[in-house]
């Protein structure tokens, strides 16, 4: 099959017999001889085959892995796959086991964030081992097909559907607390054909920043979401305000406690914050505004997860493919997405009797 058509060469055996008429088993002697199978028809029953040993496969994997999470957004560039890496290592932190499902064939992030982009899979009698990433998070991607970063996935959507199948039917991924399913922008047929083969989903996460054109895409992806009786876990506000911090010492290197301290400020303004006892002082600028996440949860009558700050070490330990809740677990990044996944918990307990409608 079309790309990954070599990792159905080790299968353990053939499902088509192949039959040759004996000498006496003639016409003569009364006996119908059997049809000759056509290449042809060989291919249509051995992908039949496959498509039935991968469906039986997704069934175990929808049983082996406890929580299926969407992570999704109505537009690029708004963080989706920093988020997605980010709530699978807070879930590590804390002692679940993971995986990173990502769904983005052509552009996929996921690894470079990770430090994986090096990686190839292993594929073993046909099934295919994830790369395993920080904290032990397993990790499948696209990427690790690519022989080179800059070449470009060129293919048409049903070739693009069928490598999706594959990467959830075809795949080792053994017993998960969590998998993370990591989709590029829209509400298009990666979402529509992950919630045909997976059954059992939680629901999505959906990620906006501040401004008008990326909520107006995240409405988009909500009532995608409630148009299939998926539910929403929740909206997460990216990009949400740029902390400035600081701390007033005087001439000796003694902090200043509860005094007024002035800085520059974006577009020529001048701000003022006031420090506190031990002298430390910070303020919030508002770069992308903030707030809209909330205001769009409430409106669509949805969960609000919470928002992450505007934090340029996310920009660089992501290049970097050491992400900021690794490098600074007690920075304020990684604190909001503790936050986050509080929240993500708290939904994920609460019963829910809607189920999911199949796509036809």
């Amino acid at each position: 099959m079309f790309l990954f058509g070599r990792f159905g060469e080790n299968m353990a055996e053939d499902p088509i017999s192949h039959h040759k008429p004996d000498d006496d088993n003639s016409e003569s002697s009364g006996k119908r001889l059997p049809q000759a199978v056509s290449s042809q028809q060989q291919k249509d029953m051995e992908a039949a085959y496959a498509n039935m040993r991968r469906k039986m496969a997704m069934q175990k994997m929808a049983e082996d892995i406890k929580h299926k999470i969407m992570v999704l957004s109505g537009k690029g560039g708004v963080g989706k796959s920093t988020v997605a890496t980010g709530l699978a290592l807070s879930l590590a932190s804390r002692g679940h086991s993971v995986g990173i499902l990502d769904i983005d064939i052509t552009g996929p992030n996921v690894p470079k964030m990770l430090g994986l982009d090096n990686s190839r899979l292993d594929i073993d009698q046909g099934r295919i081992n994830p790369t395993i990433g920080p904290s032990g998070i397993k990790v499948i991607s696209m990427a690790f097909l690519l022989e080179d970063e800059d070449t470009p996935v060129v293919w048409r959507g049903p070739i693009k559907l069928g490598a999706i199948q594959q990467f959830i039917g075809d795949v080792n991924w053994g017993k998960l607390d969590f998998m993370i399913i990591d989709f590029p922008p829209g509400t298009s047929d990666e979402p529509l054909t992950v919630t045909q083969s997976l059954s059992d989903i939680d629901g999505m996460v959906i990620v906006t920043t501040p401004q008008d054109v990326a909520l107006l895409d995240s409405r988009k992806s909500i009532n995608f979401g409630k148009s299939l009786k998926v539910k929403i876990l929740g909206v997460v506000e990216n990009m949400s305000g740029y902390t400035i911090q600081g701390r007033a010492l005087d001439e000796s290197g003694k902090p200043v406690p509860n005094t007024i301290v002035e800085f520059a400020a974006p577009g020529g303004k001048k701000l003022t914050s006031i420090t506190d006892n031990d002298g430390n002082w910070s303020q919030t600028l508002d770069i992308f505004k903030i707030g809209g996440g909330e205001d769009t949860a409430s409106e669509l009558e949805v969960p609000y997860l919470g928002k992450l700050p505007f934090d340029p070490g996310i920009v660089r330990g992501c290049d970097d493919g050491v992400h900021r809740i690794l490098s600074e677990p007690d920075g304020n990044s990684a604190i909001a997405f503790s936050r986050l996944v509080d929240n993500l918990l708290s939904e994920l307990g609460k019963s829910d009797s809607e189920s999911g409608i199949k796509i036809i």
